[in-house]
């Protein structure tokens, strides 16, 4: 290792190899800040794009390994000044708790993709292996990294739309909208699998977004929910499309609505949120604009980094441009990998999203599915079975 890398969290990968978007994204992000280096990986099952993927990243053909387990199991094995420290898990859902469960017994900090597994059940029994180590946990819930929506959870702490009365949240997408996972496509075909995605399909995979951003911006938990899901596309096996009703701890209520077949849709992910006070409303598609409705009709534009004087400094922290220079999904990444490095190798307080929002987004999963159309308790709220109520 260069003695210039020394000050780098070595970082290895599960999953993301060619041709996997996701893969691709969590290694420039994590690599912006120039605090993490990509030390290792099994970046695919199949052997031949496994080593492609690793060789194109500059990997010592040593450390491209051929399954999760020889990598976990080789790394912990290396000097303790060469092994990789973290480990990213970018695999489909049905590996996310395995393998973060053998890295953090071998005593590895875990980046995992989300949701943090296939049941609540098993995500509560990671908590347990964490708890029993000193390692870090941190969830890929992007969208919380973007700075307006920094911004707008400390708008709502500090009191600028008094108590929370009302939470719309949606996230639209397109790319369903046909049977694509009968036409090859691996993306699609494990999103659509139970064996591979779980009990749910769009609500695992986007509506825990939706739910995420709710509860991150409110401060409030989502207690009770009403939801139905649906499967619009013939044979296909998990839900493409979602809606719920639903109320918090504060006593607000809202509507969360999550679909993949919303033909010409890219990626609508879209929070309102109102007071007594004001509304704020924010657009992952137009992430640097964050606008304040406050009654009598006048209506405030933030703008990342034009609003310097107003913008809370936790905001401007995930900041890195001049103002019009846009910022977007991968800066919003970076930002918790960031902090994620900063809590490893500086000892500062996590500041990211962590195993208590997995659990609290298996909770909603297993709600939605539950509900069929009847008003529901999230069991992580109650801390017990899902509950339908009369």
């Amino acid at each position: 290792m260069k003695q210039s890398d020394s000050h780098k969290l070595r970082l290895g990968m599960v999953g993301g190899g060619e041709g996997a978007f996701i893969g691709a994204a969590h290694r420039a992000a994590a690599a912006l800040d120039g605090r993490i280096q990509l030390v290792c990986g099994n970046f695919s099952r199949a052997p031949d794009n496994n080593r492609r993927s690793g060789r194109a990243l500059g990997l010592s053909p040593a450390r491209i390994y051929p399954d999760w387990r020889t990598l976990i199991e080789s790394e912990a094995a290396l000097p303790e000044s060469e092994r990789m420290q973290a480990l990213t898990i970018t695999t489909p859902n049905q590996l996310h708790v395995p393998i973060a469960e053998a890295a953090l017994r071998a005593g590895f900090h875990v980046f995992s993709e989300k949701p943090a597994g296939v049941s609540l059940a098993e995500v509560k029994a990671l908590k347990s292996a964490l708890d029993a180590s000193d390692r870090k946990y941190a969830l890929a819930h992007t969208y919380l990294g973007y700075p307006l929506v920094q911004q707008a959870r400390q708008m709502v702490i500090d009191g600028a739309l008094g108590r929370i009365r009302k939470i719309y949240v949606s996230y639209r997408q397109g790319w369903l909208s046909s049977g694509l996972e009968n036409s090859g496509n691996k993306q699609a075909g494990w999103r659509t699998d139970p064996a591979l995605a779980g009990a749910s399909g769009c609500m695992a995979d986007i509506g825990t977004h939706a739910f995420s951003l709710a509860e991150f911006v409110s401060g409030q938990p989502i207690t009770h929910l009403c939801a139905e899901l649906r499967s619009h596309v013939e044979e296909r096996r998990l839900d493409d499309d979602g809606a719920a009703l639903f109320r918090t701890a504060g006593g607000a209520s809202g509507v969360l609505i999550a679909s993949q077949v919303c033909a010409g849709e890219e990626n609508d992910l879209t929070l309102h949120i109102y007071g007594e006070k004001g509304g704020l409303e924010w657009r992952q598609m137009a992430p640097d604009t964050l606008v304040h409705r406050i009654p009598g009709g006048e209506v405030r534009l933030l703008r990342a980094g034009s609003d310097k004087n107003f913008l809370h400094p936790r905001a401007l922290q995930g900041l890195r441009l001049p103002a019009g220079h846009p910022e977007g999904y991968l800066e919003a990444m970076a930002n918790l990998y960031r902090d994620f490095a900063a809590s490893i190798l500086d000892g500062v307080p996590a500041n990211y999203p962590g195993l208590e929002t997995g659990i609290r987004g298996m909770a909603f999963i297993e709600a939605v599915v539950a509900s069929r159309g009847n008003w529901v308790a999230l069991a992580d709220t109650v801390d017990s079975p899902t509950e339908v109520l009369s």
